[in-house]
């Protein structure tokens, strides 16, 4: 053993890293203190909760005031007037027109100002093109929300943004909440109320990028709200995320997100639905520099950076797709799908060639379709011919759809204990076989707690099969590509995964500064890089390993240390805004006496002199036995603040790039979850009869550098351990070199 840090695990390493020492708030009077005292705030000054703002008072007011409201045909205001006041009078609101000119609109009596409103209205909607004076008086008059629909703000640039800005202060100021700018009319569609069964809310910030999800009605899966955010001056993508996950009639959350107006209030909005098990499924745009111009030119938000963006909703369960169809489809089977009792899924079909590309395709997405027992494909036989194949996929060989067959081995499939799924893909219609095979599966659907899937792939979609039969049966998933069915039944499984074993990171996150953080901010020296000796200071810490070393000043005093640290030694030059040391040769390795020592330190300190660099001595250092070389760093985001990154350390993270990142707060799963999506992470169990790495040590050092980030987040620009030494199993882990920055 090379220390002592590491030790043995047993009851999860959150307890582990959290006993850095937690003091009370009031015995710590420093920076990260004063944070943390405003409020429920983590120790970074974070909020930990965010409230549901009251939006019944929007989608059911009792009273609306179009402000600017007209009835002059060819005006697009005349239009939008007209829509307002069908839409009011099917929520059961009064509404008043709001004109200076006009005594009335469309028959109905007008007000000249906001000022004259017979009575506090719940909801205003802004037809004029500088919506700033109506807010402030709007405020006065203690409306409850408003809606602004004008452009020009932050999406056309920096007078835009400043505009904005004034906008969002006079919004602050009166007290009401604001939908908008750069918004439209989709929150007062007709929405069908002849549907039943849990329903999608939707959440855009492009109008028109919601449209598909909405037509899902004709389909008849039910829609609850839109919500179309805009430029989000005031309420947000989050806010409306977090009322819908309290809505009794919300199955799952529709989102089209071209950038986030706050990192941890969408984080915190997705905690909501994650505790109360709403799957969200986002479109989140960003993914390229060229849709992350197009986005920002769009709404005027941040997209992020999208490996970020990707953790984070991958940390929270939100289900990202890529196109309106993977939208539209996999929310619209979240919603309505009950809790999976098994994770396996069948492949059903009519055809051996069907069934096997299926197969294919839903075990390389990572679907898990079980070999069905002996016993069970011994049934099916006596239905199927004893010459295909029963295992799974099934396969019939066509005619048994057509007869009293074909129903019993949708059911004796359905009733094997491993199947939670079954999915039949009929990639042509067949009548009449394929209307019997719709029927059976429809009705199977019926008597069963299991999903039944069917992919009709017929490029028609006008069949009685698929229109009525498949279509009109609320127990049956129906696609049309073998693609996005394998995406949504994957997120329901996922999913349902997930929400099982979620425990909100914010329930657990640190609230007070622990005495790590009070060594810490003697080490800290801001606006400067730190030497690698002052890097590990700080990691020492905070609990992480580092070798034994010295800094030393002289050649003598070099040699003494050797004979203190233990021979063989590293030996490096050591300086504030050091980097690449390799490179400039700074860096000797496997020294084993006092003249190799001697000798270094004048080569390493002439090299030194030769380069213009001032050192602050050279490291006399332990050298440590070989293992996996990992990186372990903290960097900040502009939406989500620092996150915590790991991946295959040394040279390889510059060529290979491998590494997962998430945002903290987050607990031991997580940390174990980083290491599992890293394509080398088979290095770590041992390859070539190797010994497997001490994951226990390197999750406990991830943990640990989280707790820096949370606490010296916003005082260090950048930590990198590079190489973390992940020894044996049982050995620890050891971090041999550091960079860090301080802001």
């Amino acid at each position: 053993m090379l220390g002592s840090t590491h030790g043995t695990l047993t009851s999860g390493l959150r307890a582990r890293v959290v006993a850095c020492g937690e003091e009370p708030r009031s015995a710590v009077h420093d920076t990260a203190a004063a944070r943390a005292s405003q409020g429920d705030l983590d120790v970074s000054g974070r909020p930990l909760y965010a409230p549901v703002p009251d939006l019944d008072r929007f989608f059911s007011p009792s009273s609306v005031a179009v402000v600017g409201a007209s009835d002059a045909e060819g005006r697009p205001n005349a239009g939008i007037t007209r829509q307002l006041i069908g839409w009011a009078e099917r929520v059961g609101a009064r509404l008043y027109p709001v004109h200076p000119d006009r005594a009335s609109v469309f028959g109905i009596d007008c007000v000249s100002s906001v000022r004259e409103l017979p009575e506090q209205v719940d909801l205003a909607v802004l037809l004029v093109g500088d919506p700033l004076p109506v807010i402030e008086e709007l405020g006065e008059a203690k409306a409850g929300f408003a809606v602004a629909f004008a452009s020009g703000y932050a999406e056309t640039g920096a007078a835009g943004a400043a505009a904005q800005a004034r906008l969002t202060a006079a919004v602050a100021r009166s007290g009401l909440r604001l939908l908008g700018p750069n918004t439209n009319l989709n929150a007062f569609e007709t929405f069908r109320d002849d549907l039943s069964g849990p329903a999608i809310a939707l959440v855009t910030q492009s109008g028109h990028q919601g449209r598909p999800v909405f037509a899902l009605q004709e389909l008849g899966i039910r829609l609850s709200h839109w919500a179309p955010t805009g430029n989000e001056a005031d309420l947000e993508t989050a806010d409306f995320i977090s009322y819908f996950a309290e809505r009794p009639e919300v199955g799952a959350i529709a989102c089209y997100v071209e950038g986030l107006k706050d990192g941890r209030s969408f984080l915190l909005a997705a905690d909501r639905a994650a505790r109360r098990g709403v799957p969200i499924v986002a479109v989140k745009v960003g993914r390229t520099d060229a849709g992350a111009r197009t986005a920002a030119s769009h709404t005027g938000k941040l997209t992020g950076a999208d490996q970020v963006v990707d953790a984070a909703m991958r940390q929270y369960g939100v289900i990202r797709v890529d196109g309106l169809d993977e939208l539209q489809d996999t929310a619209a089977l979240l919603a309505r799908a009950r809790r999976p009792v098994a994770d396996g899924v069948a492949v059903y079909s009519i055809s051996g060639g069907t069934g096997a590309h299926f197969a294919d395709l839903a075990t390389a997405a990572g679907l898990t379709l079980p070999r069905l027992s002996e016993a069970r494909q011994a049934e099916l036989h006596q239905w199927i011919p004893g010459y295909l194949s029963v295992a799974n996929p099934v396969d019939n060989g066509g005619h048994p759809v057509g007869d009293w067959r074909g129903r019993k081995i949708i059911d004796a499939i359905l009733a094997d204990p491993s199947v939670g799924v079954l999915i039949c893909p009929i990639t042509g219609p067949f009548p009449p076989m394929s209307d019997r095979l719709a029927q059976d599966l429809a009705a199977a659907a019926e008597t069963t707690d299991k999903l039944v899937c069917v992919v009709w792939g017929s490029p028609v979609g006008t069949e009685e099969a698929y229109r009525t039969t498949l279509l009109g049966s609320s127990r049956v998933a129906t696609f049309r590509t073998f693609a996005n069915c394998i995406t949504a039944v994957r997120a329901h499984l996922e999913h349902r995964r997930f929400t099982s074993r979620y425990l909100s990171p914010f329930d657990e996150a640190p609230r007070t500064p622990s005495p790590s953080y009070r060594k810490a901010q003697a080490l800290m020296q801001p606006g400067t890089q730190l030497s690698e000796h002052a890097a590990k200071q700080l990691l020492r810490a905070y609990g992480i390993r580092v070798p034994r070393e010295q800094l030393v000043t002289s050649a003598a005093a070099a040699v003494r240390a050797a004979g203190l640290v233990g021979y063989p030694v590293v030996m490096k030059a050591s300086a504030p805004q050091l980097a690449h040391k390799t490179e400039l040769g700074l860096v000797k390795i496997g020294l084993t006496s006092a003249s190799q020592v001697r000798d270094a330190y004048r080569e390493l300190t002439d090299i030194a002199r030769c380069e213009g660099i001032d050192l602050d001595g050279v490291l006399v250092c332990q050298m440590v036995g070989r293992g996996v070389e990992m990186v372990v760093g903290v960097s900040p985001d502009a939406l989500f603040g620092p996150t915590v990154t790991v991946g295959l350390g040394g040279v390889l993270v510059e060529v290979l790039h491998d590494t997962a990142v998430r945002v903290p707060p987050f607990g031991e799963d997580q940390a174990r979850g980083m290491l599992r999506e890293l394509r080398g992470h088979a290095l770590l169990e041992g390859v070539r009869k190797g010994p497997p790495a001490d994951v226990d040590a390197l999750v406990e050092v991830v943990l640990r550098v989280q707790r820096m980030a949370l606490e010296l987040g916003d005082e260090l620009a950048e930590l990198d351990v590079n190489p973390l030494m992940v020894l044996e199993r049982g050995q620890g882990a050891v971090a041999l070199d550091a960079l860090a920055v301080c802001r």
